[in-house]
This record gives C-alpha cells, sequence and structure tokens, in this order.
C-alpha cells in the first residue's frame, strides 16, 4: 500500500529534531499497543495510521503490541480481532508482539528497584490505598510498610510469585513521593496478585504488572525511540520517564509524545459503553454495521482507503476536539463513487404495466436489453446489459395518485423517462380491496428508445426501474445515527440515554437486477438514486447501506460559510 506523505505536525517535528541531533542515531522505530479487551474502534483507526504513519515516513518500522497485563478482561479473541483489523486498514507490522513476552524481564527489573530502594510490597487493600493517596489539594498518607528493608521487600515480592498469598493481599509499589502534585506519582502500583489463566502465558504466573509499569518498560525492550500515545496519557508521562530512569534499560530511553485521540459526533468508542450494547443486545453484535468498530464500519462497507484519508486529513494536534461523523462519510462517499458499481434496485417495489409493449410470434413479451454504465466515473468499467420488459418494478414513493406540488415523478397523466430505456405516461391505476394503490398501468413512447426525449419535449424526472420477470429478490437494512444526539451523553450525562432504539430498519421483499446477484460479500455497489450498499458477508442478499447520496459534509459547510 502506498499513500501521501502526511503534512507537518508536532511529532514529525519531534522525530525530525531527534534524527537531525542524532538521538537515536537516525532510527525511527515505534508501535501500536492496545489492550486486547475489546475490538479496535474508529478511535483507534487514528492511532494506528499515526504510528504507522511515523515509522512510513522516515523510513522506520512500527510493531504491533498487544498490552496484554490483564487476564480479567483479556482474550485472544480480541487479539485475532485486532490482527485482522490492521490488516484490513492497510498496514503490516513488522512484529507482532505481547507485553506478556517480556514478564520476565518486568519481573527482573522490579526486583532491580527492589534492591535499589525504590520498590516495596504493601499489605493494605486496594480501597486502603486509594484513600491514601489524597487527592488534588489534599496530601498523600505514606504507607506503614513503606519503609520495610529492601531485603525483606524482596522476600515478600518473591512470595507473592510463589503463590503463597492470596488475592488482594499485597501489592508491589513503586517508592516515590506520597506528596507529588502528579497524582501518578503518588507510589503507583506495579504488580498485583491474580490467580487467572491468561491467554498468551498460561497459568505461569500469579502476579501481573499494571499497565503503566509494563509499557515503557516494554518499549525499551522492543527498541522503541517514540512512544506515541492519546492525551489521556499526559500526567502519566512523568511515570512513564522515572521508571525508565530506574531500570537498567539494554539502550536508548524512549520518548513519549500525546496526540488527541480521534471523536466524532454522534458516536460512542467507549469499550465499557460498546460492550453494552453488545450484552444488552442493542446491537446484534461487535460487528453490526452500526457500531463503530473497525469490524462494523467494514461490514457496512467503509472503505479502508477512506478512513485512512480521513485519519490523515484531519491532521495531528494537541487540543481534543469532536469531529463531524459527515465529514467521515463525505470521505466514504468520494472514495466509493470512484470505485463502486452502478446497479438499479427498487426496495420499495411498485408494479408497472406497460399496456402497449410489443410480444413476440408466441405472444410473450418482448424482452430489450439496454447497456448502461458500470461506473460513469472510470470508462474502464465498461457496460452491461439491463434486461426491460412490459412488466417493471419501481419505487412505490416514484408514484403518486394525487401528486404534491412539485412532485415531478410518476402520476396520472404525468411522463417521465425510465433510466436508459424509454419516456412512458401513467394512464390508470390498479387498486386492492381495500382501495390500496398496487400498480400502475402506463404506455411507452418507441421513439424514445435509450431514454430520449423526442425534440421540443420536456421530461423532468428519471426514475429507476427493475424488470419484473428478471428482478432477484434482496433484502436491505437502512440505517439511521445510532445515537440520536450529536453528543451523546451531554443532556443526562450517560450517554446510552440517547441510544435510537429506531435506528434500523430492514426491508424485505426488495427487487433488484440480475448482476446484483454476481456481487462478492463485502462488495459496495451503488443503488442509483438511493445510496451505496454492502453486500454482507454472512447473509445472501442482504445489503448494507453504506451511506447516501447526499454529501451532508458539503450542506453542513455551506451553512457555516
Amino acid at each position: 500500500m502506498t499513500e501521501p506523505v502526511a503534512a507537518g505536525d508536532f511529532i514529525r517535528d519531534t522525530v525530525i529534531r531527534d534524527n537531525e541531533q542524532q538521538t537515536y542515531a537516525g532510527r525511527v522505530q515505534t508501535r501500536f499497543p492496545p489492550e486486547p479487551n475489546g475490538y479496535l474502534h474508529i478511535g483507534h483507526a487514528k492511532a494506528i495510521t499515526v504510528d504507522f504513519g511515523i515509522a512510513r515516513d522516515f523510513g522506520g518500522l512500527c510493531n504491533l503490541r498487544l498490552d496484554d497485563t490483564n487476564p480479567d478482561t483479556e482474550d485472544v479473541e480480541y487479539v485475532d480481532a485486532i490482527v485482522s483489523d490492521i490488516e484490513w486498514l492497510g498496514y503490516e507490522p513488522a512484529q507482532v508482539l505481547h507485553a506478556s513476552d517480556y514478564f520476565p524481564t518486568l519481573y527482573e527489573w522490579a526486583e532491580h528497584l527492589i534492591r535499589t530502594g525504590f520498590a516495596y510490597v504493601d499489605d493494605q487493600d486496594g480501597e486502603t490505598i486509594s484513600a491514601q493517596r489524597g487527592g488534588y489539594g489534599r496530601p498523600g498518607v505514606e504507607s506503614p510498610y513503606r519503609t520495610r528493608t529492601p531485603e525483606e521487600n524482596l522476600d515478600l515480592f518473591r512470595r507473592m510469585r510463589a503463590g503463597e498469598f492470596a488475592e488482594g493481599s499485597r501489592v508491589l509499589r513503586a517508592k516515590i513521593d506520597m506528596q507529588h502534585e502528579n497524582m501518578q506519582m503518588r507510589d503507583p502500583v506495579m504488580y498485583r496478585i491474580r490467580f487467572r489463566h491468561h491467554h498468551n502465558t498460561g497459568d505461569a504466573w500469579c502476579i501481573y504488572p499494571t499497565y503503566d509499569w509494563a509499557h515503557g518498560q516494554s518499549d525499551a525492550i522492543e527498541g522503541v525511540t517514540h512512544s506515541i500515545c492519546t492525551l489521556e496519557f499526559d500526567s502519566h508521562r512523568p511515570l512513564y520517564d522515572w521508571y525508565l530512569e530506574h531500570c537498567p534499560l539494554p539502550g536508548d530511553q524512549p520518548k513519549q509524545i500525546e496526540f488527541a485521540r480521534l471523536e466524532l459526533t454522534h458516536t460512542v468508542t467507549s469499550k465499557r459503553r460498546l460492550l453494552t450494547l453488545v450484552n444488552d443486545g442493542i446491537v446484534s453484535g461487535w460487528d453490526d454495521p452500526r457500531m463503530p468498530t473497525l469490524q462494523g464500519l467494514r461490514r457496512r462497507g467503509y472503505p479502508a482507503a477512506a478512513i485512512r484519508d480521513f485519519c490523515r486529513d484531519i491532521g495531528t494536534t494537541k487540543t481534543n476536539s469532536r469531529q463531524s461523523i459527515e465529514a467521515l462519510e463525505a470521505y466514504v462517499r468520494r472514495e466509493l463513487n470512484r470505485t463502486s458499481q452502478r446497479r438499479m434496485a427498487v426496495l420499495n417495489p411498485l408494479r408497472l404495466v406497460i399496456t402497449n409493449w410489443p410480444v413476440d410470434e408466441q405472444g410473450d413479451p418482448v424482452v430489450e436489453f439496454f447497456p448502461i454504465a458500470n461506473n460513469p466515473e472510470n470508462e474502464a468499467d465498461g457496460v452491461r446489459d439491463v434486461a426491460f420488459t412490459g412488466e417493471l418494478w419501481i419505487e412505490a414513493d416514484d408514484f403518486a395518485e394525487i401528486p404534491p406540488p412539485k412532485f415531478f415523478r410518476l402520476s396520472p397523466g404525468k411522463e417521465v423517462r425510465l433510466r436508459g430505456a424509454y419516456l412512458v405516461t401513467a394512464t390508470g391505476v390498479v387498486k386492492d380491496e381495500e382501495g390500496n394503490v398496487v400498480g400502475v398501468e402506463a404506455t411507452y413512447d418507441p421513439a424514445s428508445k435509450g431514454g430520449n426525449a423526442p425534440k421540443g419535449r420536456k421530461v423532468k424526472s428519471t426514475m429507476h426501474w427493475v424488470s419484473a420477470r428478471h428482478a432477484v429478490g434482496a433484502s436491505v437494512a437502512l440505517y439511521e445515527r445510532l445515537f440520536s444526539a450529536a453528543y451523546p451523553g451531554e443532556r443526562t450525562g450517560e450517554p446510552l440515554d440517547d441510544v435510537d432504539p429506531d435506528s434500523l430498519r430492514l426491508l424485505e421483499g426488495c427487487k433488484v437486477e440480475p448482476a446484483l446477484a454476481e456481487t462478492a460479500p463485502g462488495e459496495v455497489v451503488q443503488f442509483e438514486r438511493l445510496g451505496y450498499f454492502a453486500l454482507d458477508g454472512q447473509t445472501p442478499m442482504l445489503f448494507h447501506r453504506t451511506v447516501g447520496l447526499r454529501d451532508e459534509w458539503a450542506a453542513i459547510q455551506k451553512r457555516q460559510a
């Protein structure tokens, strides 16, 4: 995969400066370090493009490292999904690594801190330790076990490792400063006891490192030069540096740099809340097309290229902000307009019978084939022949027995163009016993073949259609925003209060042209006049609406101008 080099930003400026000063001998190495406790979402896509993009732009390398230090919430299911999502997004890690691969080294370095007087075993429970940390403007309280000797701490820590103590009975803490203005520096916990099976190390360990203890040291072990994180880790940087300064590193000390994470309107990316959506059955799973997960976006038909371009073009900043979901959709629409094949589909079918349509010698309606472009944006895609007969399916909304003002589609006595075929004029209406319109009768003008209006006649509307004899059945899923509010939770404080219970509408009995039966799973096509739709990878002939044709982002920008 090749893509444009991103514009300069403060992270790239830092790398350039380090290279000029030979801080890392001109070497650049980054990593993408997700915790495998959930599925990647659109916010992670921004981090991925930054981590891999920096490495690419400076001729370096980027690893995928699973920061798997919490066996309570992590699973190999998430590991496999993360690897798959990164590959789909278009990136190839130099290596796939695990923080748990470094447990032996992390343990050795923890013993080093104990021997040098910078770590101690605390017998207090988590609630007490948390209370003693104090708060902003409130002093911390030193643990009564803080003065243990290195020898005593080393003995206790090794017994923790051997499984002699119960969960929650002891932790290992760094000895820093209980009065530090940064709460992260008030003797943070480094290890806790957990008798849990780990997806990568099995039952080899019963003590597990905290994220802060494992993260920076894993960077150092791997040889990371620039550890790029989102802004919430800004307050963790002093601790990141402190740990590295007090450990016997095998090489240069990595540099942590923070940037603003990606947030979108009408979207929630909290793993806890996304898990609630799945567990409560509000969505069908992590790959529900309404979800902001990469698997959900992929199933809905979002092209990886559009996501990459969007993440690159919004830039990398130090200030948190929320991007408009319509802006992302504009990138999706632009990419699909360039690449997707055009097809005709009728979502709410109404039968149209052409009463003057010719029949052959056997009395059967004649079948004509009209060449229609597969993609007007790409001449190389060629044309397809679409069957046309005297009985067609049209959209129910394209006919009105009593038309409202400025209704230019089909109504009694009104002429319209059928896409690429003929001009037709409605002459009658067919109703059922309840008086509902179930069909329309019309005549066609043979002189208008190809949809060309004879000179002097103006036709204001062009409608899509599907031959009734050749139509293939399909189902279509239409989506609204999963969260109706632009800023979920702004009103009540709980984002899930803004879930739209009617965000999915499934249409059965749709009629589509035969070419759509040849669509590959996951392929996105444009339903003419209706939008872009992706064929589901599991359910036959189920299409998910990716985005509509209307560019809402352009309209928003116009209003703001």
